[in-house]
Protein backbone atom coordinates (compact mmCIF):
# COMPACT_ATOMS: atom_id res chain seq x y z
CA UNK A 1 0.00 0.00 0.00
CA UNK A 2 2.79 2.30 1.02
CA UNK A 3 4.56 1.23 -2.48
CA UNK A 4 1.71 2.13 -4.10
CA UNK A 5 1.10 5.57 -2.68
CA UNK A 6 5.04 6.21 -3.31
CA UNK A 7 4.42 5.83 -7.08
CA UNK A 8 1.41 7.41 -7.78
CA UNK A 9 2.74 10.42 -5.84
CA UNK A 10 6.34 9.96 -7.78
CA UNK A 11 4.54 10.53 -10.92
CA UNK A 12 1.91 13.26 -9.85
CA UNK A 13 5.05 15.15 -8.90
CA UNK A 14 6.46 14.42 -12.57
CA UNK A 15 3.25 15.31 -14.28
CA UNK A 16 3.13 18.69 -12.20
CA UNK A 17 6.85 19.44 -12.68
CA UNK A 18 6.51 18.66 -16.37
CA UNK A 19 3.29 21.05 -16.87
CA UNK A 20 5.21 24.04 -15.36
CA UNK A 21 8.32 23.63 -17.13
CA UNK A 22 6.05 23.82 -20.17
CA UNK A 23 4.24 26.98 -19.06
CA UNK A 24 7.51 28.61 -17.71
CA UNK A 25 9.15 28.11 -21.42
CA UNK A 26 6.22 29.69 -23.02
CA UNK A 27 7.49 32.22 -25.25
CA UNK A 28 6.48 35.71 -25.43
CA UNK A 29 6.39 38.28 -28.12
CA UNK A 30 6.21 41.58 -28.24
CA UNK A 31 4.54 42.78 -31.43
CA UNK A 32 1.30 41.48 -32.64
CA UNK A 33 -1.42 42.89 -35.69
CA UNK A 34 -5.29 41.85 -36.58
CA UNK A 35 -6.83 42.98 -39.35
CA UNK A 36 -10.51 43.04 -39.82
CA UNK A 37 -12.40 43.49 -43.42
CA UNK A 38 -14.86 45.68 -42.34
CA UNK A 39 -17.02 45.02 -46.06
CA UNK A 40 -17.30 41.63 -44.81
CA UNK A 41 -17.82 41.98 -41.27
CA UNK A 42 -15.39 39.45 -40.38
CA UNK A 43 -11.53 39.28 -39.75
CA UNK A 44 -9.27 38.68 -42.29
CA UNK A 45 -7.71 35.69 -42.59
CA UNK A 46 -4.67 34.60 -44.48
CA UNK A 47 -3.10 38.08 -44.90
CA UNK A 48 0.34 37.73 -45.32
CA UNK A 49 2.40 40.29 -43.25
CA UNK A 50 5.99 40.74 -43.49
CA UNK A 51 8.11 42.83 -40.79
CA UNK A 52 10.85 44.98 -41.88
CA UNK A 53 13.34 46.79 -39.17
CA UNK A 54 15.16 50.20 -40.66
CA UNK A 55 19.07 49.63 -40.22
CA UNK A 56 21.82 52.10 -39.54
CA UNK A 57 22.43 52.53 -43.05
CA UNK A 58 18.43 53.51 -43.50
CA UNK A 59 17.82 50.25 -45.45
CA UNK A 60 14.61 47.84 -44.26
CA UNK A 61 15.88 44.46 -43.68
CA UNK A 62 13.40 41.46 -43.46
CA UNK A 63 12.96 40.14 -40.19
CA UNK A 64 9.98 37.92 -40.80
CA UNK A 65 6.79 36.89 -42.69
CA UNK A 66 4.00 35.15 -41.07
CA UNK A 67 0.20 34.96 -42.33
CA UNK A 68 -3.28 36.05 -40.79
CA UNK A 69 -4.80 33.30 -38.76
CA UNK A 70 -8.53 32.29 -38.78
CA UNK A 71 -9.27 35.03 -36.63
CA UNK A 72 -7.00 37.78 -38.75
CA UNK A 73 -4.62 37.92 -36.22
CA UNK A 74 -0.20 37.11 -35.77
CA UNK A 75 0.88 37.25 -32.48
CA UNK A 76 3.82 35.82 -33.09
CA UNK A 77 6.28 39.04 -34.37
CA UNK A 78 9.54 39.77 -32.27
CA UNK A 79 10.16 36.89 -29.46
CA UNK A 80 11.26 38.28 -26.29
CA UNK A 81 14.76 36.81 -25.67
CA UNK A 82 16.53 37.77 -22.57
CA UNK A 83 19.62 40.14 -23.33
CA UNK A 84 18.51 41.13 -26.18
CA UNK A 85 16.17 44.44 -27.02
CA UNK A 86 13.61 44.62 -29.51
CA UNK A 87 13.94 48.84 -29.77
CA UNK A 88 14.11 50.39 -33.22
CA UNK A 89 11.85 51.85 -36.09
CA UNK A 90 9.76 48.75 -37.80
CA UNK A 91 6.96 48.59 -40.50
CA UNK A 92 4.12 46.18 -41.25
CA UNK A 93 3.52 45.14 -44.63
CA UNK A 94 0.15 43.76 -44.81
CA UNK A 95 0.13 42.11 -48.80
CA UNK A 96 -3.55 42.54 -49.04
CA UNK A 97 -4.02 42.63 -52.76
CA UNK A 98 -3.99 38.27 -52.97
CA UNK A 99 -6.74 38.32 -50.13
CA UNK A 100 -8.87 40.42 -52.21
CA UNK A 101 -8.29 38.55 -55.71
CA UNK A 102 -8.92 35.12 -53.75
CA UNK A 103 -12.66 37.01 -52.91
CA UNK A 104 -12.74 38.43 -56.61
CA UNK A 105 -12.95 41.92 -55.35
CA UNK A 106 -10.39 44.89 -57.39
CA UNK A 107 -8.56 46.78 -54.38
CA UNK A 108 -6.58 50.25 -54.58
CA UNK A 109 -4.06 49.41 -52.42
CA UNK A 110 -2.10 46.13 -53.48
CA UNK A 111 -0.08 46.49 -49.88
CA UNK A 112 -0.16 49.22 -46.70
CA UNK A 113 2.67 49.78 -44.84
CA UNK A 114 2.24 51.03 -41.39
CA UNK A 115 5.52 52.33 -39.74
CA UNK A 116 5.88 52.43 -36.15
CA UNK A 117 8.70 52.84 -33.76
CA UNK A 118 9.51 50.49 -30.77
CA UNK A 119 10.67 52.49 -27.94
CA UNK A 120 10.07 50.14 -24.51
CA UNK A 121 10.28 46.12 -23.90
CA UNK A 122 6.44 46.55 -23.38
CA UNK A 123 3.94 44.90 -26.02
CA UNK A 124 2.83 46.69 -29.20
CA UNK A 125 -0.18 45.73 -31.30
CA UNK A 126 -0.77 46.84 -34.82
CA UNK A 127 -4.70 46.62 -35.61
CA UNK A 128 -6.16 47.52 -38.94
CA UNK A 129 -9.67 47.98 -40.39
CA UNK A 130 -9.53 47.15 -44.11
CA UNK A 131 -11.70 47.41 -47.68
CA UNK A 132 -10.89 47.20 -50.86
CA UNK A 133 -10.38 50.77 -50.83
CA UNK A 134 -9.12 51.80 -47.88
CA UNK A 135 -7.96 51.09 -44.81
CA UNK A 136 -7.14 52.56 -40.78
CA UNK A 137 -5.04 51.93 -37.89
CA UNK A 138 -4.04 52.86 -34.46
CA UNK A 139 -1.80 51.54 -31.68
CA UNK A 140 -3.76 49.00 -29.80
CA UNK A 141 -1.90 47.68 -26.67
Amino acid sequence: MILKKTIVLSLLSVFIFSIHSAIAQEKVYQLSSHILDITAGQPASGVDIDLYKLDKTGEWSLVDKKQTDKNGRVSTFLENIENRTNMGIYKLRFNTEPYFNIQNKETFYPFIEVVFEISDSSHYHVPITLTPFGYSTYRGN
